[in-house]
């Protein structure tokens, strides 16, 4: 019987079998937003190229490439992406923020001019009462400025993305004046930023429901965004709030990476979107986005984090471990990756990993045993077993060694030197013994 078979799910019974709004964008921050960072080392230019094809490899919708008007550098980094977009030919469209100035939105005119890409200016604005008081902005002057900078996005036959910063914690009649002025100027694109993490998933919903009715009045074609803050840890619970409450895309970073605690993490949340059955599509390269983004931005992949993590797919507990095994006795790698998961490891490139540890039991023993192409003997196991117990940590390959060669060598004298075994499922050589 199929996994799926064997698993009743109540996501899909409370409703969660698709978003409001049908199909999902997919927006990538993390050439801009994620490098915001205050751990993360802006990449060499050849570097956002890679991490640019891998956005596109995944099938993502849009791409912020930069923010032009900060400076001659960040205006040649954007230039130098959108050629890219040209000439490789990729899917991915990219877009830009601005202020919500024309000074800032020209650079990005300039720039789809000289390149032949089309670019969509995302031009962002505060709109929160804290950020009116402490800037000095009165409602009027954020209109005024809101419908300048869109209509000269426009006439210059860019499409427009405007952005409210803080709209969680904006008030209704704000939003009213800011989304209005800038749907009439001619945005195509609104987006709903949490720019804070203050949301929750329930704030989510009303926020986005109440854009999404403004939206209905003023023009049904413009097509709503969610951004979304880690700083509660919940911004792929927002990410997907939103999307039931009528978001048509949404925005992540890879890693999680941002401003802060970091955006909402874009792998993360693929996954989810993918288990939803929101969306299908390979995420088989997940992996290397993942690891690409850790490697040129320089801040490692915490072994806890979901799916990606060191830890995701491995356990030492014997409990777990013995219907693991079970599972793959009888050639169920389905129900192996089930089993005691909720994520599918084969989706995503990766497998279950067994360890040893003081909380493990005979199968743990037993398929690391055989993970090693060695015979799980009733002394290695028992060997295996006591260095376990006595442990207070999953043990490495060498200590299991060395008790696998105790145990034989108790049974049987001296045995051969250790050689090591082929390169394990995530690409990394080990060296235990094989007596």
């Amino acid at each position: 019987m199929p996994a799926d078979h064997l698993i009743f799910d109540w996501n899909r019974e409370a409703g969660d079998e698709s978003p409001a709004r049908g199909s999902v964008e997919l927006v990538d921050e993390t050439l801009r937003d994620g490098l915001q960072s205050p751990s993360a080392s802006c990449p060499e230019p050849e570097e956002m190229l890679r991490l640019l094809r891998l956005i596109d490899a995944l099938g993502i919708d849009w791409v912020d490439i930069g923010l032009p008007g900060a400076g001659p550098r960040q205006a040649r980094q954007v230039e130098r992406l959108a050629r890219e977009i040209a000439s490789a030919r990729l899917r991915v469209r990219p877009v830009c923020a601005a202020r919500t100035v024309e000074a800032d939105i020209r650079p990005v005119v300039e720039i789809s001019q000289r390149t032949g890409v089309r670019i969509a200016v995302g031009a962002f604005i505060g709109s929160s009462p804290i950020r009116q008081t402490l800037q000095g902005w009165d409602r009027a002057r954020l209109v005024r400025l809101t419908e300048e900078a869109v209509r000269f996005a426009v006439r210059e036959g860019l499409p427009v993305v405007s952005v409210t910063e803080d709209t969680t914690r904006a008030h209704p009649k704000d939003l009213r004046a800011l989304y209005g002025a800038a749907i009439q100027a001619g945005a195509s694109r609104v987006c709903v930023c949490d720019t804070v993490g203050h949301a929750t998933p329930a704030g989510t919903e009303a926020v986005v429901r109440f854009v999404a009715e403004l939206v209905e009045r003023e023009n049904p074609e413009v097509r709503i965004e969610w951004h979304g803050h880690e700083d509660r840890g919940l911004s792929v619970a927002n990410a997907l709030a939103a999307l039931r409450a009528g978001a048509h895309a949404v925005h992540g970073c890879g890693l999680g990476i941002g401003e802060r605690v970091g955006n909402t993490p874009m792998d993360v949340l693929l996954v989810n979107l993918r288990l939803l059955g929101w969306i299908r599509r390979d995420l088989s390269s997940l992996p290397d986005y993942v690891a690409e983004v850790s490697r040129v931005v320089g801040i490692p992949v915490p072994d806890r984090y979901p799916v990606f993590g060191r830890d995701a797919f491995r356990t030492g507990s014997g409990v777990h471990a013995d219907a693991i095994l079970k599972a793959l006795v009888r050639g169920r790698t389905d129900l192996a990756d089930r089993v005691y998961s909720g994520v599918t490891a084969a989706d995503v490139g990766r497998e279950q990993v067994l360890e040893v540890g003081p909380m493990s039991g005979a199968a743990n023993a037993v398929s690391w045993l055989s993970r090693h192409r060695l015979a799980a003997t009733p002394s290695r196991v028992e060997a295996i077993l006591a260095h376990a117990k006595a442990a207070s940590r999953i043990l490495g390959d060498d200590e299991l060694a060395r008790a696998v060669i105790e145990a034989d060598e108790a049974a049987t004298g001296p045995v051969e030197p250790p050689i090591p075994p082929p390169p394990d499922s995530r690409g990394e050589t080990d060296a235990p013994a094989r007596p």
